[in-house]
């Protein structure tokens, strides 16, 4: 159904929360989010089909990037993760930080952190991993602050319904509303 160039599937997906409603209970209670925030084996997952040396290579610069897909070993659990702040929009053509991406800080290792919504909860990544062995440690975090910002924006059904009531019912048409009804 379209009305005025918006479907109704958007209308809807615009009004759908990105994150649940009570984050830290479903983080402390579910039984994936039990299991991967606690440190576990991790492996770089890309580019399976190459050489380790090439795997290597690609490993690196992908985190230079910004991104990597990396596995959890012990829950089969893959990410593709992007090494920025949350509150960055467009990391192309950008290096990620240094907290977020760092080579410096153990020899032969990474260190990498990247915040993401994993099943509509606000996490932190974070991990490191061997330049060689493309093997290392890692775990996810519960994202207090990012969880803090992302409920400000939840929009509850009473404000959709103030914002969108049917004329019949003393409210204003929104642009849904004023499509052509069939008589």
């Amino acid at each position: 159904m379209r009305s005025g160039g918006v479907t109704l599937l958007a209308v809807m997906l615009l009004k759908m929360p990105r994150v649940v409603s009570d984050q830290k209970a479903i983080f402390e209670s579910n039984e994936l989010f039990r299991r991967l925030s606690r440190e576990a084996e991790i492996r770089y997952t890309g580019f399976r089909d190459r050489a380790n040396e090439e795997r290597q290579l690609r490993f690196q610069n992908s985190c230079q990037q910004g991104r990597a897909e990396i596995a959890f070993v012990n829950t089969g659990t893959n990410l593709s993760l992007q090494f920025f702040p949350w509150n960055v929009e467009n990391t192309q053509n950008m290096s990620p930080p240094k907290d977020y991406v760092n080579f410096d800080r153990e020899q032969g290792k990474v260190h990498l952190k990247a915040p993401f919504i994993l099943n509509g909860v606000c996490v932190m990544w974070k991990g490191w991993l061997h330049l060689h062995r493309l093997e290392g440690m890692g775990c996810i975090e519960y994202d207090e602050e990012r969880a803090r910002i992302e409920a400000s924006r939840i929009v509850s059904p009473q404000n959709i319904n103030q914002n969108h009531k049917h004329p019949s019912s003393g409210g204003n048409e929104s642009q849904l509303e004023k499509r052509s009804r069939l008589r």
